[in-house]
């Protein structure tokens, strides 16, 4: 009998680490859906809505800006007011925001809902990771945040292909999606999430707070450095998703329905690089991981430039080398995002923002400046995503993570 309790009670403990992975993750991963949804419809809204490529490029600038600003507030509207209330706030106006998306007439009305969007989403996101710190300690939140990041990583491989799919009945259809999405992961939330932060923890919102916050954390520079290493990490990979329409469609001669060529392998990458980070947790040490992983990086990053110099373009050999590249950095991520959050135990929100601010801010620039700039051959996408890469090994190298053994 006591054996039966004993596996009872194992097995309940890993499904409960389960359910919330998968709420958590499904917060999370708002922010790519809603990203990497609508990129095959883009050459169908363009022409519906009167615009040209770079516009509807610049709607992606409309949406990751106000998220990049916003993710400064989430965490701390989320100290303030609780974890749960602020995912409220954020999924319903995202949902609101949605249904303007759908029903926009031209492209001005177009960004303007974006952005809308962008300022919402990313309460999903901020408040998901620092959760995982509130319920979660030492190997037991690394597995988690692996486990979270695995569940996440299907986001970006799954949305393309269902805005494929909904694409055939109308572009709209995908933004109606975005909207009943929001509201089911608000609803599983609601219903079986904990909130982490009762009453009596609760900080007072204010800008000064905010500012202080934000002054004692990014005035740590560790964090700083840490933060930084995780976005570009992150943006070495994301400027691929960014210039999907045009790399997928004018270079790699594919269709609007085939943008999965691209994005299930490169996710496969990233939940493979997830598993491997949730089972080195507690066995190999952050030090050896994380030079394992930019190694492993690097390689996939000179892979990518000398396939783009001396083979012809196929689908193939040029996404081979994006799956590659993020399997190490989902390798390198919980680490370098635990190791953030752990800088500042008293402001796990502001915290979760910074690192998600930082995030967005390089996503931001390579959608306004970096991928126009870069996309006129799958060689200037290489080299953005080795410029991200060599930026990211330069600042981690720094850190005190990178010298401990």
């Amino acid at each position: 009998m006591c054996a039966f309790l004993f596996w009872y009670n194992a097995f309940m403990h890993k499904t409960s680490h389960l359910v919330i992975s998968l709420v958590l993750a499904s917060l999370a991963a708002l922010a790519p859906f809603a990203i990497d949804t609508y990129l095959p419809a883009f050459p169908t809204m363009a022409e519906d809505l009167h615009g040209t490529n770079l516009q509807l490029q610049q709607s992606l600038t409309a949406y990751l800006l106000p998220y990049a600003v916003m993710t400064l507030w989430h965490g701390a509207i989320s100290d303030s007011i609780g974890r749960l209330a602020a995912i409220r706030w954020g999924l319903g106006v995202f949902a609101l925001a949605s249904v303007g998306c759908a029903f926009a007439p031209n492209i001005e009305t177009l960004w303007f809902f974006r952005a809308l969007q962008g300022a919402s989403a990313g309460a999903g996101n901020v408040v998901a990771r620092a959760m995982v710190r509130d319920l979660f300690e030492g190997v037991a939140a690394q597995r988690v945040m692996a486990q979270v990041q695995m569940i996440f990583g299907i986001a970006p491989a799954v949305a393309p292909i269902i805005g494929g799919w909904l694409l055939g009945i109308h572009w709209q259809a995908i933004f109606i999606f975005l909207s009943i999405y929001a509201i089911a992961a608000l609803g599983a939330a609601q219903v079986l999430l904990p909130e982490t932060v009762p009453p009596e923890k609760r900080v007072a919102l204010s800008t000064k707070q905010v500012i202080s916050g934000y002054k004692q954390a990014f005035g740590d520079a560790e964090f700083t450095k840490l933060v930084f290493a995780v976005g570009a990490n992150f943006a070495g990979f994301f400027v691929y998703v960014l210039a999907a329409p045009v790399f997928l469609i004018e270079h790699l001669k594919l269709n609007a329905h085939q943008f999965g060529y691209m994005f299930i392998p490169t996710v496969c990458g990233m939940i493979f690089g997830s598993y491997l980070a949730r089972h080195a947790a507690g066995k190999y040490s952050s030090h050896k991981v994380m030079q394992f992983a930019y190694g492993w990086m690097t390689c996939a990053t000179l892979l990518n430039i000398a396939v783009c110099l001396w083979l012809p373009v196929s689908p193939l050999v040029n996404i081979l080398p994006i799956a590659l590249y993020n399997i190490g950095m989902a390798l390198a991520m919980p680490i370098l995002s635990l190791a953030g959050l752990d800088r500042m135990p008293k402001l796990r929100g502001t915290a979760a923002s910074g690192q998600a601010f930082m995030q967005m801010l390089l996503s931001t620039v390579s959608a306004g400046l970096v991928v126009p700039l870069m996309w006129f051959s799958p060689l200037g996408l290489a080299i953005a995503m080795a410029a991200y890469l060599l930026l990211s090994y330069l600042v981690i190298r720094q850190t005190m993570l990178w010298h401990l053994g």
